[in-house]
Parts: structure tokens; sequence; C-alpha cells
């Protein structure tokens, strides 16, 4: 597969574990208060990529975080792993959690628009028309158990907390060259301190040893692993397209619980299927090209030796791809086909 495609596939595959982790999640509710909950699942995110980070081959290379992007990765881990969560938990406290379910696909929305007028993320009518798709099959799964949201400040600290995510989302899209397993390990430790905090304050109380041991392999799947596929394929789709591709997550839950609990899945269930897989296909088979320029840059990532990529190294290089090192693109100017990843983030 090539570069784009991986980047597809792991956009969906953190799509399905991010999903999947939601009804699992629910079956700690039980024992666990939903503040404590989050802290669990972030911290065992955090603490479970620290683990891979410390235990993964010293031999393989990764990009390092660059100096330029830690203001940025900062303000993301701010936006994302502290102001959302707490602005969520609030919300859920007064709101229903059908509303809740059909507000949260407002991060979707939030992200697109910030990429598309913000940080000028190309969108012509193929990738526009998919992303719709996309979000009316994400609203369709949860309509049908959307009661009324109880009072208007439920639905708006929601619908704060999925700008503050969408804000997130743009931020780690500056430094998605970095290495992502210590970029969503950072993102999980900060986060799972500040809820830990916070739920402790509150007065909750921990819950069995099982119980914190299952949330944080939940987490660290659903939210860790997660999360370093969503900014890998970041590097590759741009913010726009890697969240639309994330937005199929709640049908990957409810696909799940369907399972689980041995129900028949209705009419709508189908439906938001068919909106979603017919999304995806406008995205992969979406084809954008033009004549563009490439400014000079230095940066480290994963690549391989494509046009973008014809430089000397400075080390003894045993010919395998893709490979990480530092390394300087000096000015070009072409047209081919591509998507807004690390080396076409041009206005049109």
């Amino acid at each position: 597969m090539n570069l784009r495609t991986n980047a597809i596939a792991g956009a969906l595959a953190a799509a399905a574990l991010f999903g999947a982790s939601t009804p699992f999640a629910k079956l700690l509710l039980g024992e666990v208060s939903p503040w404590l909950l989050a802290a669990v699942l972030y911290l065992g995110s955090g603490l479970g990529l620290g683990a891979w980070i410390a235990l993964r081959p010293r031999s393989d290379p990764v990009p390092r975080i660059e100096r330029r992007d830690w203001p940025w990765l900062a303000a993301a881990i701010a936006s994302g792993g502290v102001v959302a969560p707490v602005l969520l938990l609030s919300g859920l406290a007064v709101t229903s959690a059908g509303a809740s379910s059909l507000l949260l696909n407002l991060e979707a929305v939030f992200t697109a628009l910030i990429a598309w007028t913000v940080f000028r993320e190309n969108a012509g009518p193929r990738v526009f028309t998919g992303w719709l798709a996309i979000v009316a099959g994400g609203v369709l799964l949860a309509w049908e158990q959307a009661p009324g949201a109880g009072g208007l400040a439920g639905p708006l600290l929601v619908a704060a907390a999925c700008l503050a995510w969408a804000i997130d989302n743009n931020l780690t899209r500056k430094v998605a060259g970095g290495d992502a397993a210590l970029i969503a390990c950072l993102k999980g430790l900060v986060a799972g301190a500040v809820n830990l905090v916070l739920a402790l304050a509150s007065g909750a109380a921990l819950p069995a040893i099982a119980s914190l041991a299952g949330g944080a392999v939940v987490g660290f799947l659903g939210y860790g692993v997660s999360l370093a596929l969503f900014i890998v394929a970041l590097r590759q789709l741009g913010t726009a397209r890697t969240s639309a591709y994330f937005s199929i997550a709640p049908f990957f839950g409810a696909a799940l619980a369907l399972v689980l609990l041995a129900e028949q899945p209705g009419t709508a269930f189908w439906m938001a299927a068919a909106l979603m897989a017919l999304g995806v296909w406008l995205h992969v088979s979406e084809r954008h090209g033009h004549f563009h320029v490439h400014e000079t840059s230095e940066h480290a990532h994963a690549h391989v030796h494509d046009e973008h990529h014809r430089h000397a190294h400075a080390f003894e290089w045993d010919g395998g791809e893709p490979h990480t090192h530092p390394h300087r693109h000096e000015p070009l100017a072409h047209a081919h086909r591509h998507d807004p990843d690390l080396h076409h983030r041009h206005r049109h």
C-alpha cells in the first residue's frame, strides 16, 4: 500500500478503536464515576504509550518534536486534554445522553470549518459532499435515541467541548510530523492527571483494581493507539479529511453494541452505514491536482524517496523505505495529484 492508502487505513482504524471503546467504557460506568473514568481512560492511554516508547527498539529512528512545535503541542493539549473534557463532563451532567451523542457530531463540523477557513485546506465539491454524508450518518445514528436536551446550558457546554476538540485537532496538525506515540502519550498523561485531580476533588472514590485495569486497557487502545493513528493520518491527509474518516467512530461503536447486546440493527443503522460508506468512497476516490510551488523547508518524518524527497544522506543507508531522518527540501514547482499533507499545505 502507498502512504495515502496507509493513512486512510490508519484513520479508519483510529475510528474503529475509538468507537469500539465506547460500549466497553459504558460497561465500567456502573463501578466508576464518569469523571474518574475519563481520568483512567486518558491515563491508560498515556501510560500504555509511555511503556511502548520505552520498549520500542532504539534502532528504529522516529521523528523528534521540533522546538518550534512545542507551543503548538502545549496549546493542543490544553484545548483538547484539559478544557474539552471539563466542558463535556459539565454539559453531560445536565444534558440527556441521546442529545449529547447528537451534539458530539459538531466536533467534525467545527474541525472541518477551522481547517478550511483558518488553515486554508482545500475542499472541492467531492470532499465537501463526502464530509456531509459522513456527518449525516453520525447524526442519523444518534437521532433515534435523542430526547429533549433539558435546557440550553448543557448543550452549549457540549458544543463548546466539541469546539475545543476541533481546535485541538487543527493545532495537532501543526506537529503531526513529530513522534505520534510521544504526542499521544503526552496528551494522555496531561489529560488524565487533570481529570484525576478534578474527580478526586469532587469526591469520587477509587474503584476495584479490576475496574481500573479494564479502564486502562480500554484507554490505551481506544484513546492512545487511536490517537497515534489519527496523528499519523494527519500527516498525509490533512485535518478535515482525517476528521471526516474519524467521524465514522459512532458507527463502529453502534455495531459493536449490537453484537454485545444481540440486538437487530434497525433501518437508521443501515441508512447511516450507507451514508458513511458513500462519504468514505467520495474521499478515497478524490483526485485533486494542480500546479503548485514548494518552498524551502527542513523537517524529519517517515518518507520514501519520491519526487519530493530527492536528497543525499549523511549516513550509511541500506535502501530501506520508509525511513526517518532530518532532511531539507529545496524549492520545487510541479503539478500532480496530492492531499493537504505535510508537503502540500499551500493556499489555492
